[in-house]
């Protein structure tokens, strides 16, 4: 009773457009929602408690986007068609009583994925108007390195192991599951990629208190056939902590939620670090004993 909503479709995205019933003397808040599911799991059905509670709570008009699923839908449909229903949603956005500087994309686990890589492709956009803040949800962000310490420590955390980590993304790009292994190990890595990143992706820019009892990994063995399967995985649309600096340092206010129990803990952690040492706000929240999902 509190909310309107309706489906539509923006340039051919199914959304459901989640509208406050109470009138507004002002424009309000827009919330574009960027659901999980490992890009081949989720829909809109599955997330309508979520948005419609955030529609409630924030008074705010919530856009959640039905992207097509993988691997009927080949990567990077998913990634495109959100950047897609964004694009349109902030030029429409008046249409739907909603002030287009203050339209904020949020989503969880691979919607965090696409909410980072969406806001990191507009940022030198200048038809449109600008991402007022990012809201990124125990996101996955980068698949060159699956033995960081909350990887280790949550290895075998239901729901969202690391192996089942690994094997969604497979899933995802339709790739063979057999590579899951040496992905684990990191021989899809050259040393050339692993020395770019050092800077960014390390478990030595991981705070102290997040690596009791972490135990660097031995030195893996390169496997070029491996790295030759899967060089989507070394794209800013699956790992947006790739990014370079003059994109990271464009970004909106950000908000990163993390979690204790998650093996995906500390790509937020590690993309925390790089937001602000690129002058991007960042408020963090971390659920202590929280868990992925």
């Amino acid at each position: 009773s509190q909310l309107s909503i309706k489906d539509l479709h923006f340039d051919g995205v199914p959304m459901r457009i989640y509208l406050p019933g109470k009138p507004s003397a002002s424009k309000r808040r827009g919330v574009v929602f960027l659901h999980g599911g490992c890009g081949i799991f989720g829909s809109i059905r599955s997330y309508e408690r979520i948005c419609r509670y955030i529609g409630r709570k924030s008074d705010s008009v919530v856009v959640s986007v039905g992207y097509h699923l993988a691997p009927e839908h080949k990567y990077p449909a998913q990634t495109l068609e959100c950047l897609t229903a964004t694009v349109h949603f902030l030029k429409t956005a008046e249409t739907y009583g909603v002030d287009p500087a203050r339209v904020i994309v949020c989503g969880d686990s691979v919607g965090g994925t696409f909410t980072a890589s969406v806001c990191q492709e507009l940022v030198h956009r200048t038809d449109i108007p600008k991402i007022r803040a990012q809201v990124l949800i125990y996101p996955f962000l980068q698949a060159l390195n699956f033995n960081l310490p909350s990887h280790q420590k949550n290895a075998a955390i239901a729901f969202l192991s690391r192996e089942r980590t690994v094997h969604f993304i497979l899933k995802y790009l339709n790739r063979d599951c057999s590579l899951k292994e040496p992905i684990l190990a990191g021989s899809h890595v050259p040393e050339s990629i692993n020395l770019k990143y050092r800077k960014w992706i390390n478990p030595d820019l991981i705070l102290d208190v997040f690596k009791l009892g972490y135990k660097p990994p031995p030195p893996t063995l390169f496997l070029p056939q491996v790295h030759e399967e899967v060089q989507e995985l070394f794209e800013t649309r699956v790992s947006p902590l790739l990014a370079e600096d003059a994109v990271v340092c464009g970004l909106p206010d950000t908000c990163i939620v993390t979690c204790e129990h998650d093996v995906l803990r500390d790509e937020g952690l590690l993309y925390k670090k790089r937001l602000e040492d690129n002058n991007v706000h960042v408020t963090w929240h971390h659920v202590e004993k929280g868990f992925h999902g």
